[in-house]
């Protein structure tokens, strides 16, 4: 089944006007394999607010942040008042040294050494307090930012582990990936130019106070400029702020489809909807780029007027400076230090501007990365325990129910099966029976909205966290191969002899191939086992199952995808090694059925019987007919084969 994304929108595309994109549509497999339904809509993340609440809003992340980075924050704030006094300081140096030595000398029209040396000494005293104050601004604001990003990515992680599959199933996987990165990532971003914003303030402070001491209506002159600065950064934040919340939106949108069409990719090809998935992508990122160019258009129209402010106030004390020289009221050493004042704040006021536009951002994906933090539904774990020794135990269900979220009827409803320990059962039942729900719901992968769950004899709801998957495994039909070696896909890093590996992969039925693989155990088989063919996946997974000796082993049709002469070796196989061993099996076929010591046949998410596959045969009329029709199915697919084989012979 697939899941559908919670922002259907229309949008023209290359596929025709009007149609239909699912965004965030996502390919994440349902709880019960069968029935083609739609999954709930993941719950929309708030609208951002307005512009005097996302500066509110902001304001409290940023203080979040500082609180749980305070002394790399601390460090990266002193650098910056360091850099500002410098900054600011090179302004008065200049203006003093103009005074003491560069005025003096050009009267007399001697220069001497000394005053060559002054020159030097004070201005590289001043430089080298400002690149000590830069060096600890910069890095340590980074350190401060990448901090909570690493802190919030591990967040974010656990919180997905931790939250069940059902939460799973109704979220896009692509979202998902766009919380635990790009809104993360935006959340903190601010605190790149923040500790630079801070150092400004404090150099505002310094230099007013200079200009002030200078001359008071030069200074009133010059500060006419801040209160200009400051509402076109206002005015600015306004109008950037639902520009880049749409933007940041649209990446999760764009990540959605990218992610969907990835793992699509099999279904694209044999389906031939090359076409159609570029013209989906290709709305998404349509739309994502135009919003990016009316945040550029918008940047581009304000930071030119935002960057002549300062260039005008410069002009304007120039200009009042210069005609209080004339009227020898000030001195040339006072006008060059203001104007030089004012034409190195311009660059640095604007991590002012810098803040007040990553605020909006900030917000938006501190409420995307929150709506992941504070979702409900964890599991609740006792502190019951059970060995991964002491043999196979009996997996009981007594009037279980569980609906799937966003459906009203229920999947599976009163159920009651016992699985004896040491046999091997078989679930049998028309598609969308609820059979790969009940196999979840014995597993708890996910919980039982009524009805009780047992694992030998305990309530799994008892058991302790990790307990359940120690002694329980699943092996489901669509298997997962991880970009690693045959070994490390079957011991998933843990400790082992490759005796036991080797013994795992005979069972499965899986020891021949692997041996005649280029490096055998240690051969990689790429991005989800690329390299090897569907029924080699599947006997990987069934070995990294059997290697973890499992005291219940649940088999979700996880043989559908070798020959029946394989399934049955394999059967055989965990028949002779399942000593200690209790198996669960969704069967289609009938080498699955008839080796099974007890049938249980479903039908509308209800037992309708259950007992030896020859009485079923006898007594249940909706059984007959289902295996009868397995049979015929097998006897076609093996006629097929027959005639196909005289032909190849031929030919």
């Amino acid at each position: 089944m697939w899941t559908s994304s919670p922002h259907p929108t229309t949008t023209g595309t290359a596929g025709g006007p009007g149609r239909e994109r699912m965004a965030g549509r996502s390919l994440l497999p349902a709880p019960d394999g069968g029935r083609p339904t739609m999954s709930a809509a993941s719950p929309p993340v708030p609208r951002p607010a307005p512009s005097r609440a996302v500066l509110r809003r902001g304001l409290k992340v940023v203080w979040s942040g500082i609180r749980q980075q305070p002394r790399p924050f601390a460090v990266a704030v002193v650098g910056a008042v360091l850099w500002a006094g410098a900054t600011v300081g090179t302004a008065g140096a200049i203006g003093w040294v103009t005074r003491t030595v560069i005025t003096p000398a050009v009267d007399s029209g001697r220069v001497t050494a000394v005053g060559l040396w002054t020159i030097f000494g004070v201005l590289v005293a001043v430089l080298l307090v400002n690149v000590v104050g830069v060096i600890l601004r910069r890095v340590w604001a980074t350190v401060a930012g990448f901090n909570l990003q690493a802190a919030y990515r591990r967040r974010v992680t656990r919180q997905y582990l931790r939250l069940p599959l059902s939460w799973h199933h109704a979220h896009p996987s692509g979202q998902l990936l766009s919380n635990a990165h790009a809104d993360i990532e935006a959340t903190w971003q601010v605190f790149n130019p923040l500790p630079m914003a801070i150092g400004v303030l404090f150099m505002l402070v310094i230099a007013g106070t200079m200009m002030v001491v200078v001359d008071p209506l030069l200074a009133f002159v010059g500060l006419l400029v801040f209160p200009g600065l400051f509402a076109a950064n206002l005015v600015f934040q306004r109008f950037m702020s639902p520009r880049i919340t749409r933007a940041q939106q649209l990446r999760a949108e764009v990540a959605e489809v990218a992610h969907e069409s990835f793992e699509a990719g099999l279904v694209v090809k044999s389906m031939g909807r090359e076409e159609e998935e570029t013209a989906r992508f290709t709305a998404a990122t349509h739309e994502l780029r135009d919003s990016l160019i009316e945040v550029g258009r918008t940047r581009g129209t304000f930071e030119p007027v935002i960057e002549a402010i300062p260039t005008l106030g410069t002009l304007a004390v120039l200009g009042v400076g210069t005609w209080q020289v004339s009227q020898g009221d000030l001195v040339a050493g006072d006008v060059v230090q203001m104007a030089y004042l004012f034409s190195i704040l311009a660059f640095p006021v604007r991590a002012l501007g810098w803040v007040l536009a990553e605020l909006p951002r900030s917000v938006v994906g501190h409420d995307r990365v929150q709506h992941v933090l504070q979702a409900q539904g964890g599991m609740e774990y006792g502190d019951a325990h059970l060995t991964r020794e002491g043999g196979a135990v009996e997996s009981e269900l007594r009037g279980v129910s569980y609906t799937h979220a966003g459906e009203e009827e229920p999947t599976v409803h009163d159920v009651d099966l016992v699985v004896p320990a040491g046999s091997t059962t078989a679930l049998v039942g028309p598609t969308g029976s609820g059979k790969s729900t009940l196999t979840n719901l014995a597993l708890r992968l996910v919980d039982a909205g009524g009805g009780t769950v047992r694992l030998a004899g305990r309530d799994v709801r008892e058991l302790a966290h990790g307990v359940l998957p120690s002694v329980a495994t699943l092996v489901a039909q669509q298997t997962f191969m991880f970009d690693d070696t045959v070994r490390g896909n079957i011991t998933l890093g843990e400790e082992s002899d490759d005796e036991a590996v080797w013994e795992s992969l005979r069972i499965a039925q899986g020891d021949g191939f692997v041996r005649a693989l280029p490096e055998g155990l240690d051969t990689v088989v790429g991005e989800r086992g690329g390299t090897l063919s569907g029924g080699q996946r599947q006997r990987i997974a069934l070995a990294r199952a059997i290697w973890r000796r499992p005291r219940l082993l649940v088999l979700d049709d996880a043989t559908s995808a070798v020959d029946p002469s394989v399934e049955q070796a394999i059967l055989a196989g965990l028949r002779e090694a399942r000593d200690g061993m209790t198996v669960l099996v969704v069967a289609y076929r009938m080498a699955t059925i008839t080796l099974a010591d007890q049938v249980v046949y479903l039908e509308h998410g209800r037992v309708v019987d259950q007992g030896p596959h020859d009485e079923l045969l006898e007594r249940c009329d909706g059984y007959a007919d289902l295996v009868h029709a397995y049979a015929r199915e097998a006897a076609e697919r093996a006629a097929v084969a027959a005639a196909e084989e005289p032909q190849e012979e031929h030919a």
